[in-house]
C-alpha cells in the first residue's frame, strides 16, 4: 500500500500563521491584565516599612520611611499633651520593634486607620512642645521617601495657642470628613419581617487604638476582631439571628459612633469584646460588665476608666464638647434596660463557665461608656488577660474561639428564650 504526500494545498495554516493568530486573540486580554495591574498599582497604598526616633539636647526627631510622597498635617492637643500626625490612607509595615523604647519626649506612639481615607499617628508627650520643623525628604542614597517631625520644648501658654492653630486648619487636610454622629435616635426595636433578632456585636479598640498588648505582641484589637466575627459566624448559622458588626476590618470607631450603630440597628443586645492587660501575668480568666452607676468593685472602675480613654487615645479632642454630647448620663438609662443587662450576663456567665476559667467576682458592673445605650441591653466581655500566656494564647487558637462563640451563642438564645416567655406571660 502507498501513501501519498499531503497536497501543497492543504487547509491546515502554517505554524507562524497559527501563532500569529493566536497571538490576536490573546493580545487585547494580556494588554488588559497589564493595564489592570498597573491600575492596582497605582491605586495602592502608600507604605511605611520604617520608623526611628532620635533624642538631641534640643529636640526629639521622629523620621518615617514612606515608599512615595505624601501630604501630611500635624496636630497639637492638650490634657494629655500629644502631636498628631495625619496622612492619607497607608499600608503599616512596621516590625515590632519599631518603638520599643520609651526614651526621650515621646513616651507612647500609636499608629493606624483613623477614618477611611485617613491614617493617624498619635505621639504621647510628657510636656509641651512645639513642631520645630515638619517636612519631606526625597529618596536619595535611599530608596524611599522620609517624613521628618522634629518636637521641641515650650510653654503651656504657647502649646495651647499652637494646639488652637493646628486644629483651626485641621479641615484643609480631609476636605469631606465623615460627620460626627450626634446622639442616635431611639431605636424602635419591632421584630425584622424575617423573626430575626438584632444583635450588634462590638470589637473593642481598632485602628490607631491597639487596646492592650499581649505578652507575645499581639494587639487586643486583633484578637477582638477574630472573636467578633467568629461570633457573627456562629449566630448566623442558627438562622435566628441578623448579626451587625461594629467594625469588620481595623479601623478607629468613637465610643459614641458605637453606641449609635447599636441604636440605629434596632439592636436588642449589643456585645462589646475585650481583652485586658494588667501587671499580675499570673491572673486569668474571663468576666462579664454591665451599666451600673457604681461600680462593683476598684478593679472594674479602673478597667471602666481605662476604657473610656478610647477617644483620648486616638486623638481626639474633646475640650470643644459639651458634657451633653460627650457623655451619655446614666440617669438616662431606663431601669429596665440596665436590668435586663444583668440579667443577659449572668446567663452569658453561665453558659461560658463551660468552656473557660472564670474570675471569682465574674459579674462585675462599672460606668462603661460604651454601654451606655440607655434603650439596647448592653454587656462588655473581658475574654481574658493578654497579660497572662495561657489567656493569650487561648485567644489566639481558632478552635478556642470557636467554643467560646458557641457558649455565647448559648447565652443569648437564653436571654431571648426569657424575653419570649416574659412576653407571653
Amino acid at each position: 500500500m502507498f501513501y501519498r504526500p499531503a497536497p501543497s494545498h492543504s487547509r491546515e495554516k502554517p505554524i507562524a500563521a497559527r501563532v500569529a493568530g493566536r497571538w490576536r486573540t490573546l493580545a487585547p486580554a494580556l494588554l488588559f491584565c497589564l493595564a489592570l495591574l498597573h491600575s492596582l498599582a497605582a491605586i495602592a497604598a502608600p507604605a511605611v516599612t520604617g520608623m526611628r526616633i532620635g533624642n538631641y539636647p534640643d529636640k526629639t526627631r521622629i523620621v518615617f520611611d514612606i515608599s512615595e510622597e505624601v501630604r501630611f498635617q500635624t496636630l497639637l492637643l492638650p490634657d494629655p499633651y500629644r502631636v498628631v500626625i495625619d496622612l492619607p490612607e497607608l499600608d503599616w509595615r512596621l516590625p515590632e520593634e519599631a518603638f520599643s523604647n520609651k526614651t526621650g519626649m515621646v513616651q507612647g506612639l500609636r499608629y493606624g486607620l483613623f477614618q477611611p481615607g485617613v491614617s493617624r499617628v498619635v505621639m504621647d508627650i510628657g510636656q509641651p512642645m512645639q513642631v520645630q520643623e515638619a517636612f519631606l525628604l526625597p529618596p536619595g542614597e535611599v530608596a524611599h521617601h522620609r517624613l521628618v517631625i522634629d518636637l521641641a520644648p515650650t510653654s503651656r501658654e504657647k502649646f495651647l495657642t499652637a494646639s488652637k492653630a493646628s486644629m483651626s486648619s485641621k479641615r484643609a487636610f480631609a476636605p469631606n470628613p465623615p460627620p460626627v454622629p450626634g446622639p442616635a435616635p431611639f431605636a424602635e426595636q419591632l421584630r425584622r419581617p424575617d423573626g430575626k433578632r438584632v444583635v450588634v456585636i462590638d470589637a473593642g479598640h481598632g485602628g490607631v487604638d491597639p487596646g492592650a498588648i499581649g505578652v507575645s505582641g499581639i494587639y487586643e484589637k486583633e484578637l477582638t476582631l477574630a472573636m467578633a466575627k467568629q461570633l457573627q459566624t456562629t449566630l448566623q448559622r442558627t438562622g435566628k439571628y441578623h448579626v451587625v458588626l461594629t467594625r469588620d476590618r481595623d479601623i478607629f470607631l468613637r465610643l459614641r459612633e458605637r453606641i449609635g450603630i447599636a441604636r440605629r440597628e434596632g439592636a436588642e443586645l449589643f456585645v462589646s469584646l475585650h481583652a485586658d492587660a494588667i501587671k499580675d501575668k499570673g491572673l486569668r480568666g474571663l468576666s462579664v460588665y454591665s451599666l451600673s452607676e457604681t461600680a462593683s468593685d476598684s478593679e472594674a472602675e479602673a478597667l471602666a476608666q481605662k476604657e473610656n480613654k478610647a477617644d483620648l487615645i486616638a486623638g481626639i479632642d474633646l475640650s470643644s464638647e459639651s458634657p451633653e454630647v460627650t457623655n451619655i448620663l446614666i440617669n438616662l438609662a431606663q431601669r429596665e434596660t440596665m436590668n435586663d443587662s444583668a440579667r443577659f450576663a449572668a446567663m452569658l456567665l453561665k453558659e461560658l463557665d463551660a468552656v473557660t476559667p472564670l474570675l471569682r467576682r465574674s459579674h462585675r458592673f462599672a460606668g462603661f461608656a460604651v454601654l451606655k445605650a440607655p434603650d439596647v441591653p448592653s454587656v462588655l466581655v473581658e475574654m481574658g488577660f493578654l497579660s497572662n500566656a495561657t489567656d493569650e494564647a487561648n485567644l489566639r487558637n481558632r478552635a478556642y474561639r470557636e467554643k467560646m462563640a458557641k457558649a455565647l451563642q448559648k447565652g443569648i438564645d437564653a436571654f431571648f428564650a426569657f424575653k419570649d416567655s416574659v412576653s407571653r406571660s
